[in-house]
């Protein structure tokens, strides 16, 4: 009787186990976002959140730095800054940023590229090859790529300019036969001020020494990585400039008839 009691016993112990994993397995597949785009794109530069904390939330992502010191790719659990003058570093867990997107990069299935001659035709042929453009994607591509032309932003000091008129100062490098890792987002049109809609991409090379946000690019024979995704937690800031900027609300007529 003993021995049935602690067969049973230790099965349930299993069953709480396998439900826990599998939930935690559940949890993994979210896009995770630390402030909305339209914050950052009116000026809201200051870090509010550590990249440590960030890797509780994912192994890959972009994002941007405290200051809006360079871009951030993060790879396999790494988070990488690359600066203005092109270079590629690892940060520390206690750097901080403005806004990130990470998720635990977890493909459901892959899609070939033979030629793609500039980023919107990569763009295309990725469109192409995707049920729908109404939820999330997060997609990586490795290999070799015949060219891309990518930035990165300086640091900013208060106060604080637009996105836009900070970016007229962003350092534009190109690079030809360059191995590496694209990773980033495909997020739904109606997205709006919270993402970027469409495609947002960030390279880190191979060695780790260079990357940058991606402007354009040529490549050939490649294999794209995806990763769909139903689930999006945006983290509202709850200190700092956030608190106090005033965003327009967007025109919705059809809404405001229906609503108010």
């Amino acid at each position: 009787m003993k021995k049935a009691i602690l067969t049973l016993a230790l099965m349930f112990c299993l069953l709480i186990v396998i439900g826990t994993a599998c939930s935690a397995d559940d949890n993994q597949d979210i896009i995770f976002q630390t402030s909305p785009i339209i914050a950052l794109q009116q000026g809201d530069f200051d870090g509010a959140y550590k990249c440590g904390d960030l890797k509780q939330h994912g192994d890959y992502g972009l994002g941007t730095f405290d200051h809006l010191d360079g871009e951030m790719i993060m790879v396999e659990d790494k988070i990488y800054q690359i600066k203005i003058d092109g270079v590629a570093y690892e940060v520390s867990d206690s750097e901080e940023t403005p806004f990130a997107v990470v998720t635990f990069f977890q493909p459901e299935k892959t899609t070939h590229i033979d030629n793609a001659d500039s980023y919107a035709h990569l763009q295309q042929q990725l469109d192409a090859s995707l049920p729908t453009e109404n939820t999330f994607y997060a997609i990586k591509i490795e290999g070799t790529f015949d060219y891309i032309k990518v930035r990165s932003v300086p640091k900013q000091s208060k106060p604080y300019p637009t996105l836009e008129e900070a970016a007229a100062k962003q350092a534009v490098f190109e690079l030809y036969n360059v191995q590496g890792t694209i990773f980033g987002f495909r997020s739904p049109p109606y997205i709006g001020s919270l993402n970027v809609p469409g495609y947002h991409f960030h390279l880190i090379t191979a060695d780790r020494t260079a990357g940058g946000h991606i402007l354009d690019c040529r490549v050939s024979n490649i294999i794209a990585e995806i990763d769909e995704t139903g689930d999006y937690q945006l983290v509202i800031p709850t200190t700092g400039d956030f608190t106090s900027m005033e965003f327009a609300t967007p025109e919705n007529p059809s809404l405001d008839k229906v609503e108010k």
